[in-house]
């Protein structure tokens, strides 16, 4: 089959590679029908999160399902569902007490309680490194999918695949930031970012009742694509101070719920580069110190962005006396999923409305560089293989 294969930083490609095939009894084979590019893959694209060896890529996809395993009872092939990027075995502690992410039993080698930068991680993702597992991503024309009863939902044939691939990752991380925040409905929300998980977060907010949702991004052309899709305020940090912004938007207190949907790469000063290289550390808490500034006392910071090393400096001391509650990690895609695929199939969500390129699956190098790089106005890229 053909699939992109990521070789080292910077270096994406088409290649032929073998065909998947049933490795236990629980698996199927997807034949995949549309991909996409998260943010979360640029950090691999980077080498920011290190992959020492050539893997299949990409954790947001859906297809048809053409093999079953002997054990797998709810799907049949034919099928065409939704893969949630965390791989859950469904019966283990974790994913007994809706905390799928923490799977015990997919990731079978890097797994552990520590939490470590190289070792003890969480569940297994799909094509998200060998520390989380080092299964084959969706990026591909077929796919190993395991632990097939568990996690996949078969999708109705009225609903496009543009409709749907996003409840894979991107909708549900949204919906994670806001559902964290226990929203009452009437608060106001900032959200950092608007590349995909934020124009979600926009969503998701709107929906769990908020008065005002705020979109803070230093490009302009992601400004523009969320007040078109999503109706919201909008605040470029490089030509405000983006925290008295929102201040001065919320009578002085600031935002109720502070949302980080940028991660440890955001865009840096040449300072900024420097403290990290004498620190030994991966990128920023930029964002993070932002949000702990923007947010009200005793509000919520909602982080979903990747973080993957330790940080000097971390701002604890601002956290403690302002009492702010801190929700973050992987999204529990299992916790809301079918509730989310409810709110697609009554129409009270759009999310296709956030793609700006939809290319074949042979184009993924030029798809990377120009989402990685920002060109063209590139917000999220659907590929088709």
């Amino acid at each position: 089959m053909k699939a992109a294969v990521f070789h080292k930083p910077g270096d994406i490609s088409y290649d032929t590679v073998e065909d998947p095939r049933i490795e236990q009894g629980g698996d199927v084979i997807l034949r995949v029908t549309s991909t996409a590019i998260c943010g979360s893959d640029l950090h691999i694209f980077s080498g920011a999160v290190p992959q020492p060896t050539d893997m299949i890529i990409g954790h947001e996809f859906m297809g048809i399902v053409e093999e079953v395993g002997p054990s797998v009872k709810n799907l049949k092939r034919g099928d065409r569902v939704i893969v949630p990027f965390p791989i859950a075995c469904g019966h283990c502690f974790f994913c007994s007490h809706g905390a799928s992410p923490h799977c015990e039993n997919s990731n079978y080698e890097h797994y552990g309680p520590n939490g470590d930068v190289a070792d003890q991680k969480g569940a297994a993702l799909f094509g998200y490194t060998d520390l989380y597992g080092g299964y084959s991503g969706g990026q591909a024309e077929y796919v190993r999918v395991p632990y097939a009863d568990i996690s996949p939902r078969i999708i109705p044939d009225n609903i496009t695949d543009e409709q749907a691939l996003f409840l894979t990752d991107i909708f549900p991380t949204g919906w994670s930031a806001i559902d964290w925040a226990q929203l009452k409905g009437g608060e106001v929300v900032a959200i950092f970012g608007s590349g995909p998980v934020g124009l979600m977060a926009q969503k998701a907010a709107w929906i769990n009742g908020a008065s005002r949702v705020i979109a803070i991004d230093p490009l302009d052309y992601r400004l523009e694509k969320a007040k078109e899709v999503n109706k919201v305020d909008t605040i470029n940090p490089n030509k405000v101070d983006v925290v008295e912004a929102i201040r001065a938007m919320t009578g002085g207190r600031g935002a109720d719920v502070c949302v980080d949907a940028v991660g440890f790469e955001p865009e840096r000063s040449f300072m900024d580069k420097v403290k990290a290289t004498v620190n030994f550390e991966k990128g920023s808490i930029k964002v993070i110190d932002l949000c702990f500034k923007a947010v009200r006392r005793s509000g919520t910071v909602s982080i979903v962005g990747v973080y993957g090393s330790p940080f000097d400096n971390f701002p604890v001391h601002r956290m403690f006396d302002k009492g702010l509650t801190i929700k973050q990690g992987q999204a529990p895609v299992l916790n809301y999923i079918d509730h989310l695929i409810d709110l697609v199939k009554e129409e009270k969500v759009v999310l296709d409305d956030i793609i700006t390129h939809s290319l074949p699956l042979s184009d993924v190098a030029h798809a990377y560089k120009i989402f990685d790089e920002k060109e063209d106005d590139c917000v999220k890229v659907v590929l088709k293989p």
